[in-house]
């Protein structure tokens, strides 16, 4: 493919999420779809029941067993592996729906996110607001506050998923000065990585300065602001090396670099591959 296509939510509702029940058996009409690598403008949560279903998320396996919830980040590069249809259930949302402090939770890992089981009460709950919310949305009187009430369910959800995950994370919940500065940085980082790469621009639209940045990053991700920027470019330069046909030049330039040849040095560094060499090994 030229570019990793994104799937946008909007083309599919304008309710600001999608829900759709999983069995086993069931054809999937655009299966053909997630079988292929995309990115996602929204969030996406998984609640298996049983089965087994793997997953390739930004260059990681990831294996959902019977009872397990997961969630995947907005542009991370995802498709299916196996072709089995599980039983459970998926719900795409918008990011404009899920609260500071459950965003707080659910974007704070330093690594990739890891599939939370679920203890028996908490898939109780969990399936049954997913029941409640599918049960609202048929409903096919004109309820004034349908919407309303189908978006409480949601934050309802929502709210226990986070739960599920902040002990499990050992985040805090409350959305501090520095987890919402935090919060605001990666933000502003997924939409501008391809203009700026430097702390004091990211310093400067969050109005603190530069020292107050990478310190209040440093308390709450372990790494200085420079390191996430290193790292946001060189996982979607990894990204449209694996998925897409652009060229190292190419990429270099859609990633910001005038000069290829000082990305191509930057990508070995961090990497310890060229990416040429990167892109080799990982299309065997």
């Amino acid at each position: 493919m030229s570019k990793i296509p994104v799937h946008l939510l909007k083309e599919r509702t304008n309710l600001g999420f999608h829900l759709k029940r999983l069995n086993q058996g069931e054809i999937i009409k655009d299966y053909a779809e997630i079988l292929k690598a995309h990115r996602d403008d929204h969030y996406n949560f998984f609640i298996q029941e049983n089965g087994s279903d793997l997953m390739m998320v930004d260059f990681n396996e990831v294996r959902l067993t019977g009872n397990q919830l997961y969630y995947i980040l907005p542009l991370q590069v995802h498709h299916r592996i196996l072709k089995d249809v599980v039983n459970g259930w998926f719900i795409a949302v918008d990011t404009a729906l899920i609260t500071a402090e459950c965003r707080n939770v659910f974007e704070s890992s330093l690594l990739l996110q890891q599939p939370y089981t679920l203890s028996e009460m908490q898939s109780k709950q969990c399936n049954d607001l997913m029941i409640l919310i599918q049960e609202k949305y048929l409903q096919i009187d004109e309820d004034v506050f349908q919407i309303s009430s189908i978006h409480a369910l949601l934050q309802s959800f929502l709210a226990t998923a986070a739960g599920c995950y902040v002990g499990y994370s050992g985040v805090n919940i409350k959305a501090s000065r520095l987890t919402q500065l935090t919060s605001q940085f990666k933000a502003l980082l997924v939409k501008n990585l391809c203009l700026k790469k430097s702390p004091s621009d990211y310093a400067a639209m969050l109005n603190v300065s530069e020292a107050y940045l990478s310190e209040a990053l440093k308390k709450t991700t372990g790494f200085p602001v420079s390191y996430w920027i290193h790292q946001e470019v060189m996982m979607e330069a990894k990204r449209l090396l694996y998925y897409s046909q652009q060229t190292v030049k190419e990429i270099a330039h859609h990633l910001g670099y005038s000069d290829h040849s000082y990305f191509s040095r930057s990508f070995r560094k961090i990497t310890g591959l060229s990416a040429v060499a990167f892109r080799d090994q990982y299309r065997k």
